[in-house]
C-alpha cells in the first residue's frame, strides 16, 4: 500500500492554527472589538516557550491566559506570539509558539478552536511520554469563561 502523502489532518491543523495567527495578529493590530476577548491554552513544556519559572512552576505542562483588558505588546511573528500580561500586579512577559497552543476561544463569538496536543520532547535517553490533556487553572487574576458560553466541534456539523 502506498504511504500517505496528503495528510488533510496536517493540513487542517495547520490552516487552523493559522485563524488564531490570523485573529492574534488583528487584535495587535486593531485593538479587540466591542466584547471580544480571547482564552489561549498553551503548553508551557513546548520548546521556545517563554514562562517565568514561577508560573511554569505552577502550571508545569498546560496553562490559559485571557487577552480582555489587561494586557500589553501583543507581537506576532510567524511562529509565535508574545504579550506582556499582569499577574497579581506584576507585569510578566510570555512567548508562545503557536504549536503550543492547545485551545483557542472567543467566547463573545461563541467560537473555540481545540488543537492536537503535542507532546513535550522526550529528555536524552528517555523515551516519549504520551500527551494527556491536562485540567487549565487559569491564573487567580483571570475571569472564567462566560456562563452559558457553547464549544462548537466540526462534529456538530458533519453528517451522520
Amino acid at each position: 500500500m502506498a504511504k500517505d502523502l496528503l495528510r488533510y489532518d496536517k493540513m487542517i491543523e495547520s490552516a487552523m492554527r493559522g485563524v488564531v495567527r490570523q485573529a492574534i495578529s488583528e487584535a495587535a493590530r486593531h485593538g479587540l472589538p466591542g466584547a471580544h476577548h480571547f482564552y489561549i491554552s498553551f503548553r508551557t513544556d513546548h520548546p521556545g516557550t517563554v514562562v517565568p519559572d514561577y508560573l511554569k512552576s505552577r502550571y508545569p505542562q498546560e496553562m490559559t491566559i485571557v487577552l480582555q483588558y489587561q494586557f500589553w505588546g501583543l507581537d506576532v511573528e510567524e511562529e509565535s506570539f508574545s504579550v506582556t500580561l499582569s499577574f497579581n500586579n506584576v507585569h510578566e512577559r510570555l512567548t508562545v509558539p503557536f504549536q503550543a497552543v492547545t485551545v483557542f476561544a472567543d467566547p463573545t463569538a461563541k467560537f473555540t478552536l481545540p488543537f492536537q496536543a503535542v507532546p513535550a520532547p522526550a529528555a536524552a535517553g528517555q523515551p516519549a511520554a504520551e500527551a494527556k490533556p491536562e485540567a487549565t487553572d487559569p491564573p487567580a487574576a483571570e475571569e472564567s469563561p462566560a456562563e452559558g458560553a457553547k464549544v462548537v466541534t466540526l462534529d456538530a456539523f458533519r453528517k451522520k
